[in-house]
């Protein structure tokens, strides 16, 4: 039966609520101020409003605030441990697990050894430490084991603050360093279980430790296989409509529920099951971005401070001046920052990581936290400690947080890591930063014929690797199409194929494309009566709320399209649409060293051209502008790595203009950006477009972008 709080208690926790949150954002800001990661000044303001600190210099008040009250304190403790919950999944969401695959035997060996040498040290420490922190039902053994246990893990979610935080997540080692955390985590787990049983029967059961870790390899086994499954679907159903933040959110947190309560059921806590659920939401291809940043921010301004904060309360630093206290505290400090540090640091080194990295891993898997605070209460309440070896324990992730978070930074400090870890998250942060290339999955409408071999082909050239595709069938005369050679073009990359049913094609390619994608990109051929293309393309153009990437191939041509392009012809007209189609041209470049030639066209009678440069020009409005917009997108090419050529024309027509340079470049590929406009319920790109489609014998791309978004106005 429900025990309801009464009205005094309500009003104690609410302030609880209050003081904790403000307090904790307060001192979290002022350690931002000095560069150090909030999650410090969390900690610390559970400190100063605990026994420490407010319990001192106002008992009563104190007493007020934390009354000793089942009820109340497990009110604060649910909240607290549902803000550890969801701080996990976020940390799950940025779990990258083929780069941890990729980096598997450096995570390993980390993982071994930042366990191992600081559980040797903690057994070392347990065993030396005096007989006045033993708890009265407690023996040397068992004592032991629980410090032990206590110094040999890292705390995961604050592992993952203090990364998020710094901006560390992306590198190789964040991501050794979330792997490795998750690991302790999971042993410190079944370390607690099989040392708790000790202590309350004396004895070890081998079956109950071995039906812990096999429940916790099926329930992984399940988790990212039909529990994979299950939640692809439940977020494919939830977007059957286009986007749905509040659907995709409700599967999150059903997610996490039900995976927590999974691992709880084990015996290993439900937080784990929670960065498992984190993980697997964010493999799903039908996720929305949006929804973690809705996550991020209830987690990072509300419930994260409060599991923080709820933490610092349960130290109280004055038990450390009884006797000879504060002494060994300062040994099991330094023997779990030592021995963590050194596990971790020849772990890195063994797996061949540099001294910078290795160093780095040992400062960050020093975080410890909610793990290490479970173990010193689950000590205090069977015996095992008794009040000082408690503080001792729970003192332990507040020092060990700081010296993480301050010396995490030393180390990284003006640090950029590996020319390949430097490339890829520079190739990251660009791609981050598009508009139309990027990472998303690809949709592929195709039956099979050349011209959505080509568009498959322009997809292949210009999208990153990592980027998955689908190629959706499309019924034919009764028959499916072969798509295998679709399929090869795009082995590089993670490839399925869906064959849609249904009369209405375009009807049911613009349902599949609101399920997660990023693009649509579809070859075309000859121009159809009275349509710009053919009744399904212009039926996506006129309704496909993503940029669709249009791909007419070469005239002439006796191939889909040629295995390279030389010279590529890109109007600059400083656009969003024009930015689209630079990206495109910019990656194809990158990948195929084509040539770009950033073309910028004043609407003048002159058909004379200017090369682009400043020096020996007279003032001119005009050429400023264009000079302005060629330099603009100059920077933008720079970031991929590309240097192209530059011109500027002047005609009365955009795209004749376009038409002759490319004919006089010799080009064969011209990419153009587009906002579309609906005129008498007919799809319209504009003159130019139209004019460079039906006048250039060149391989001609374009960028339409839907009329749902904004208008195409200046880049920004």
């Amino acid at each position: 039966m429900l025990t309801p709080l009464d009205e005094h208690a309500l009003l104690v926790f609410w302030t609880q609520l209050l003081v904790l949150v403000g307090m904790a954002r307060l001192c979290g800001a002022l350690m931002r101020r000095i560069n150090l990661p909030s999650v410090i000044g969390q900690l610390a303001a559970g400190v100063i409003l605990g026994p420490s600190i407010f319990g001192r210099v106002w008992e009563d008040g104190f007493h007020w605030f934390l009354p000793d009250d089942e009820i109340s304190s497990g009110a604060l403790f649910a909240i607290s441990w549902l803000g550890v919950a969801l701080l996990l999944v976020t940390a799950g969401f940025e779990t990258d697990l083929a780069l941890i695959r990729r980096l598997g035997r450096a995570a390993a060996l980390v993982t071994g050894f930042s366990l191992v040498l600081p559980l040797i040290g903690g057994l070392a420490v347990g065993f030396l430490l005096p007989d006045s922190f033993l708890g009265a039902e407690s023996d040397r053994t068992v004592f032991a084991l629980f410090v032990a246990a206590a110094l040999s893990v890292s705390a995961l979610a604050v592992i993952a603050k203090i990364l998020s935080e710094l901006g560390l997540m992306r590198r190789d080692f964040g991501q050794i360093t979330v792997a490795a955390g998750m690991a302790n985590d999971v042993v410190g787990w079944v370390m607690l279980a099989v040392f708790a049983g000790f202590a309350t029967s004396g004895s070890v059961s081998v079956s109950a430790v071995l039906e812990t870790v096999l429940g916790l390899v099926v329930f992984l086994v399940l988790a990212m296989t039909v529990g994979q499954r299950a939640v692809d679907l439940a977020l494919r159903w939830v977007r059957r409509d286009g986007p749905n933040v509040s659907g995709a959110m409700t599967v999150v947190v059903f997610t996490m529920l039900l995976y927590g309560v999974a691992t709880q059921a084990l015996g290993i806590e439900a937080v784990l099951g929670a960065f498992v659920a984190g993980v697997v939401l964010h493999r799903s291809r039908f996720q929305q971005p949006e929804v973690l940043e809705q996550v991020e921010s209830l987690t990072t301004t509300f419930l994260a401070p409060v599991f923080f904060a709820t933490a610092g309360l349960r130290v109280d630093l004055g038990l450390l001046g009884e006797g000879d206290a504060l002494w060994w505290a300062g040994v099991v400090v330094i023997v779990a920052i030592v021995a963590k540090f050194a596990g971790a640091f020849v772990g890195a080194r063994l797996a061949g990581q540099s001294n910078r990295a290795a160093t780095a891993l040992g400062a960050g898997l020093n975080a410890r936290g909610a793990l290490e605070i479970v173990i010193a209460s689950v000590g205090l309440s069977l015996g095992v400690f008794n009040e000082t070896a408690y503080t001792i324990i729970i003192l332990v992730p507040l020092v060990t947080s700081v010296f993480a978070a301050v010396s995490l930074r030393i180390v990284v400090r003006d640090w950029l890591g590996s020319p390949d870890e430097q490339r890829r998250l520079e190739r990251e942060e660009a791609l981050s930063r598009n508009l139309v290339v990027k990472s998303s999955r690809i949709l592929l409408p195709s039956q099979g014929e050349p011209a959505s071999i080509a568009a498959a082909q322009l997809v292949q050239f210009a999208w990153p690797t990592e980027a998955p595709a689908t190629i959706v069938s499309v019924r034919d005369n009764g028959e499916w199409p072969d798509v295998s050679v679709l399929e090869a073009v795009l082995d590089e990359r993670e490839v399925d194929h869906r064959q849609l049913k249904g009369t209405d094609v375009a009807s049911s390619v613009l349902a599949e494309s609101r399920l997660g994608y990023g693009v649509i990109a579809v070859g075309v051929a000859a121009r159809h009566e009275g349509q710009l293309y053919s009744p399904m393309v212009d039926e996506l153009l006129l309704n496909a709320t993503l940029p669709l990437v249009i791909v007419r191939r070469a005239r002439g041509l006796d191939r889909p399209l040629p295995p390279a392009f030389s010279r590529v012809i890109v109007p600059v007209t400083g656009t969003r649409s024009s930015r689209s189609a630079q990206e495109v041209a910019f990656s194809i470049s990158a990948a195929l060293g084509t040539e770009v030639v950033l073309t910028h066209v004043l609407n003048r009678a002159s058909p004379l051209p200017r090369i682009f440069g400043r020096r020996g020009r007279d003032d001119d409005p005009g050429l400023d502008v264009a000079d302005q917009l060629v330099e603009s997108a100059i920077a933008l090419a720079a970031e991929s790595g590309v240097e192209p050529r530059t011109m500027v024309r002047e005609s009365a027509t955009a795209g004749t203009a376009l038409v002759d340079a490319a004919r006089s470049e010799t080009a064969d590929l011209v990419v153009l950006g587009a906002q579309l406009r609906n005129v008498d319920g007919r799809p319209f790109l504009g003159h130019t477009v139209e004019t460079v489609l039906e006048q250039s014998n060149a391989t001609v791309v374009v960028v339409a972008h839907p009329r749902t978004e904004q208008g195409d106005g200046p880049e920004g």
